[in-house]
């Protein structure tokens, strides 16, 4: 589950347990990108300070594990890359499953040789607020290949060539890091929205002011 966790809030977390646990997956690594190729830098926070925070908000859940593969790695943090050095260090021991929301699944075009990841890895496309789930049959039959079907057994798109992309309805928690960054710059609650030993971290390093 990448993405950079700017900060890392209770939305985040809700989604891997419910993913983690519709596909028996053995555990859930958190893949904090170091330097995001698709996001700004204006309000990004050092990777130190959002790995601290990934740290504090997983401490407990024996299932959540954490990687620093992409701040070991120079230049941006592309997924293409990170998934093949997942694939190596697997040696194909394990499956990988690559979590994220729909909303993100849908900009995969515009991502670095993004038609090979999914020769790399399984997708967990979760729903996400305002995104149809019609929509991830139109991006795979046109942006990646037209011999997708939908299997409702498993709830997922299967290609006889290709790792399943899964699609999964979880509970809807209208959280983003934005809106939490907002909020704290103007003094305003972000209580219930975050991990409280997350929140108290943010205030005692002054971050997002």
């Amino acid at each position: 589950m990448g993405g950079t966790f700017n900060p890392v809030h209770l939305g985040h977390l809700r989604a891997a347990e419910e993913v983690a646990e519709s596909l028996k997956l053995r555990q859930v690594i958190f893949m904090p990108a170091a330097n995001p190729p698709h996001k700004s830098s204006v309000g990004l926070v050092s990777f130190a300070h959002r790995w601290r925070m990934l740290e504090l908000a997983v401490n407990g859940n024996p299932f959540f594990v954490l990687s620093d593969l992409e701040h070991q790695r120079p230049g941006k943090s592309y997924s293409v890359e990170t998934l093949t050095q997942l694939a190596r260090q697997y040696g194909g021991d394990e499956e990988l499953h690559f979590v994220l929301g729909l909303d993100a699944f849908l900009e995969l075009p515009t991502w670095k040789d993004y038609r090979e990841l999914f020769n790399l890895c399984h997708f967990v496309v979760v729903a996400r607020p305002g995104f149809a789930p019609e929509s991830i049959d139109t991006m795979l039959k046109t942006q990646v290949g037209d011999s997708y079907f939908f299997d409702s057994q498993i709830q997922g798109y299967v290609h006889q060539n290709q790792y399943v992309v899964y699609y999964r309805e979880i509970t809807l928690l209208a959280i983003s890091s934005s809106n939490i960054r907002n909020l704290l710059a103007s003094s305003r609650s972000v209580r219930y929205l975050m991990p409280e030993k997350v929140e108290h971290y943010i205030r005692q390093q002054g971050l997002y002011r």
